[in-house]
């Protein structure tokens, strides 16, 4: 299993609730819906050709 990294994040109030009420829709915890939605945004990042030098992990998955 990878290591995983820390990362301090600050969101208002509102993002905050609408990323945790997507987070139950999808049944996954907050924190794992803001890695999944962050790892897309990696892969189509890569699929437009604009790649970076170091690969996202997978999501924690639902």
């Amino acid at each position: 299993m990878a290591d995983k990294k820390q990362v301090p994040l600050r969101l208002s109030a509102k993002l905050y609730d609408e990323i945790a009420a997507w987070a139950e829709d999808d049944f996954r915890s907050v924190n794992g819906q803001i890695e999944y939605l962050l790892t897309e945004c990696v892969k189509k990042r890569k699929k437009a050709g604009n790649n970076s030098s170091s690969d996202a992990s997978e999501p924690t998955g639902k």
